[in-house]
């Protein structure tokens, strides 16, 4: 895809959206996996299960299938679990373990060509922490080079930036 976008002056960049569930060890991210979904029971799962076959979204389709709707066989792929997706439309799918296996589940998508990943998390607040704390030491994070803006002209505001209006008589 890269080089069909070169020959037409073009260049193209692939990203990825997932959850991250990150802790201390292996088996405490997967125990925190599965607390989100424990108070879960069947008959909500399937309402969920229900509502998103009813879209004609080929992503949620793709999504349903990894899990079933079932909650027996949530690992998809390593440390890749589809619990979130059982109750959640779009992004149903988190990385879980400690840093250095998330970091390593991410360099492989960056191997693939994965250029920019959206990761999030529950509790958000909590988990942005743990990410910052546990997963990101073991990242080489790039800063990515962005091009300097161009300085804008005042447009409207270049009559306000220069004027000072009269003093208005008091009544």
């Amino acid at each position: 895809m890269r080089a069909k976008a070169a020959a037409h002056g073009r260049k193209i960049r692939f990203g990825i959206r997932l959850h991250v569930i990150v802790r201390e060890t292996n088996d405490e991210a997967w125990q925190a996996a599965e607390r989100l979904i424990s108070h879960l029971d069947d008959e909500t799962i399937a309402k969920a299960q229900a509502a998103f076959a009813r879209t004609d979204s080929v992503g949620q389709q793709r999504m349903a299938a990894l899990h079933n709707g079932k909650r027996d066989n949530l690992e998809i792929s390593p440390n890749l679990w589809a619990g979130v997706g059982l109750v959640r439309s779009g992004a149903g799918t988190a990385l879980v373990g400690d840093g250095p296996t998330v970091a390593a589940r991410i360099n492989e998508y960056a191997a693939l060509g994965i250029d920019s990943f959206v990761l999030s998390g529950y509790p958000h607040l909590e988990e942005a922490y743990r990410v910052g704390e546990l997963l990101f030491p073991h990242l080489d994070v790039a800063i990515p080079e962005i091009p300097q803006p161009q300085p804008l002209n005042p447009q409207g505001e270049a009559v306000a930036n220069d004027f000072i209006p009269r003093r208005v008589a008091q009544s």
